[in-house]
């Protein structure tokens, strides 16, 4: 298992500069294009694990490539091609500072705000009488800051706006696109068996257009139920099945790590990484229908690298 995709330190043609972030390392070519490697790094509570996941980066690269196609008569995206599995190739945009949040059940990060006796997130109020899981009366799109390192803050409408970090006008087309996004990927997953229970999308401009950026809709970025059994499970207060990594979160806080000071990340033995590998590709197949097809893992970085090259040789 050793043939994962962990660090990338590649240049390319016109290469203007790289960012590393947890899963994504990001090169800037010639001012105009981004090429886009999902490694296949994992991180859980904010923290990059040791080992990679041979074909996550694969998993969750080919996702958020059929979705961004599935949903590019919403609002344009910047991916332009995909020149490898673990690759997207496309426009260079100026992010927004803010992350569009949207959820349509008390789930994760809103039922633990729920939980601790809050009724409202991000200025939006939420029902009493609620347990985790039940549906909102309408989804809430509950948008953070973008933070470079750490933990993403929630942030209010009116404190965008105040703070001047998306205009009025831009923000009024974000939440629309964010609604209409979120309404798509929900009917595609209906049609997989599948519950799109909150996600995320992050946005920028170039040339005074507003593109749909990153990923989406995938297992990372995105929270699924499973349909069969979902009101089934509520109506008897157990907990959903759910479909995305939060099987890595739970293995690890039974080994007593939750990201926080002075906690140790437990080993990773090769059955549990074996373990992470195929359930990725089983929520690829779930979440698109599609069987997977593994990429070559004999030379990754070579093997990437190449094709990147003669991608940007065309353009």
């Amino acid at each position: 298992m050793s043939n994962a995709l962990t660090r990338t330190d590649f240049h390319f043609p016109g290469q203007q500069e790289v960012y590393h972030g947890k899963v994504r390392d990001v090169y800037t070519i010639g001012g105009k294009y981004l090429v886009m490697v999902t490694t296949d790094r994992i991180s859980a509570f904010d923290v990059v694990l040791p080992r990679g996941i041979p074909y996550k980066g694969q998993v969750l690269n080919q996702i958020a490539s059929r979705f961004l196609d599935a949903t590019a008569d919403i609002v344009p995206n910047w991916k332009l091609a995909s020149p490898d599995p673990m690759v997207t190739a496309g426009i260079a945009c100026e992010p927004f500072k803010v992350e569009m949040v949207i959820r349509a059940y008390l789930s994760g990060h809103a039922w633990r705000e729920y939980r601790s006796g809050k009724r409202s997130i991000c200025g939006l109020p939420m029902p009493e009488g609620m347990k985790e899981n039940d549906r909102f009366p309408e989804p809430l799109i509950t948008p953070t800051t973008k933070a470079m390192v750490g933990h993403d803050e929630d942030i209010t409408r009116e404190e965008i706006l105040a703070e001047g970090l998306v205009s009025e006008e831009d923000y009024l087309k974000l939440e629309d696109y964010t609604r209409r996004l979120f309404q798509r990927g929900q009917e595609i997953a209906h049609g997989m068996g599948l519950i799109l229970v909150d996600t995320k999308y992050e946005f920028g401009k170039a040339n005074g257009q507003i593109y749909l950026i990153d990923e989406i809709h995938t297992p990372d970025s995105s929270r699924y139920f499973y349909l069969e059994g979902y009101e089934e499970r509520q109506a008897a207060g157990e907990p959903q099945k759910q479909l995305s990594k939060e099987f890595v979160r739970e293995w690890l806080m039974e080994r007593g790590f939750q990201g926080k000071e002075g906690q140790e990340v437990p080993p990773m033995d090769d059955a549990f990484v074996h373990s992470v590998s195929e359930r990725y590709i089983e929520l690829y197949e779930q979440i698109t229908g599609s069987p997977f097809q593994r990429a070559d893992l004999s030379n990754v970085p070579t093997r990437v690298e190449t094709n990147v090259k003669a991608w940007l040789s065309t353009h």
